[in-house]
């Protein structure tokens, strides 16, 4: 005859469950990370990948390159918050329709992530001083009567906006999508490395849903 399971005999085994479930799971990262060190399996094409613009690989150190504000002056970077980087550049004497519009793209990809606003901040890299880039444009995209140059605009449209400058020598290591098409702009995390390029097609939509990821899955 079955003897019945008494109090203490099922409050031991209770125990030794709870006990065993941690083990267990460790032995499961085990192995599946013996798997994967051996090349049976890619967790990547497993899972599949949730970005939509270009991941850069690897990613580029815009934290070590040579910044200075728009008059010239060194200015290494800075990220005390610890914000993501909405980064538009523009090379060459003016700003012209694609400027424009990336910096009017971000400005609104930017508003568009309500209590992540803080999160993220947008930024500008020029090539030149600000007084020396010309406004080429003969409409802004939110329809807006367009300012009579390029400082006005960043001033009354683009408020919280940081201006950088850096030499052109170093954009081609930088930002070779943006010198072969300008309608190119990145994503820098908040360590300093730009590791996402977006191109004309990638609509705003994709960037918010990359956004959103990246702020969920990050403890910054």
């Amino acid at each position: 005859m079955q003897q019945p399971v008494t109090a203490p005999n099922r409050g031991r085994m209770v125990m030794l469950l709870i006990a065993g479930i941690p083990v267990t799971m460790v032995l499961a990262a085990t192995w599946l990370w013996w798997f994967v060190v051996r090349g049976d399996l890619d967790i990547v094409e497993l899972l599949g990948t949730a970005n939509r613009g270009t991941l850069l690989d690897p990613p580029r150190e815009l934290a070590a390159a040579d910044l200075a504000a728009p008059s010239g002056t060194p200015l290494p970077w800075t990220n005390t918050d610890r914000q993501w980087t909405l980064l538009v550049t523009n090379s060459g004497p003016e700003c012209g329709t694609s400027c424009e519009y990336k910096l009017y793209l971000t400005r609104q990809i930017h508003m568009a992530l309500g209590k992540e606003f803080p999160r993220v901040r947008r930024m500008l890299i020029t090539d030149r001083a600000l007084t020396d880039t010309a406004l080429a444009v003969s409409a802004l995209s939110d329809g807006k009567p367009v300012p009579t140059d390029f400082s006005q605009l960043l001033a009354r449209e683009h408020a919280g906006l940081s201006a950088l400058r850096l030499d052109a020598a170093a954009w081609p290591a930088l930002f070779p999508e943006a010198m072969a098409a300008a309608e190119s702009w990145y994503l820098v995390d908040p360590a300093g490395w730009v590791m996402m390029a977006y191109a004309e097609d990638d609509s705003y939509k994709d960037v918010i849903s990359d956004l959103k990821f990246l702020l969920k899955n990050s403890g910054d």
